[in-house]
């Protein structure tokens, strides 16, 4: 899907008409903890691997569907990072719709996954939402929409 982005020139035109979100990249300690987390936790798909031995790095992307229609999670793992990443102040949440949040919240907290804010309704709404965080403690909003 196509959509127009909000750069406006003089004339309050964009100067992007035709764009598509494609990836997020998030820095991951353990590559395959990573991998395993999206993968196997979230129900994602593998979609591409790679080493880049002179780079001393690796890349990962997972999502839900074909890159060529829907934006996908691109994992970076340098190989010399010793220290966990600082996420920042920046940086606030990816966000997944799901079906079934209360169910799906109880099996990630059986697999060990942390939750510091349980599925239930937003502060004066009716969306039902539940906060988790992957390995490396980056914060993943779920949303009960599918």
């Amino acid at each position: 899907m196509d959509t127009a982005t909000a750069t406006k020139t003089g004339a309050d035109q964009p100067i992007v008409t035709k764009a598509r979100m494609l990836h997020t990249m998030i820095r991951v300690r353990d590559f395959e903890k990573s991998i395993d987390f999206y993968t196997r936790l979230l129900g994602m798909k593998l979609m591409r691997k790679n080493d880049y031995p002179a780079g001393r790095y690796s890349l990962a992307f997972v999502g839900y569907g074909d890159e060529k229609e829907q934006a996908v999670i691109e994992l970076t793992y340098n190989w010399d990072q010793t220290e966990p990443y600082t996420i920042g102040s920046g940086f606030g949440h990816l966000a997944i719709g799901v079906a079934d949040i209360y169910g799906v919240c109880e099996k990630l907290a059986a697999a060990g996954v942390k939750i510091p804010r349980p599925a239930g309704p937003v502060k004066h709404g009716t969306t039902v939402i539940a906060f988790i965080e992957d390995p490396d403690g980056y914060k993943i909003e779920l949303i009960d929409r599918l």
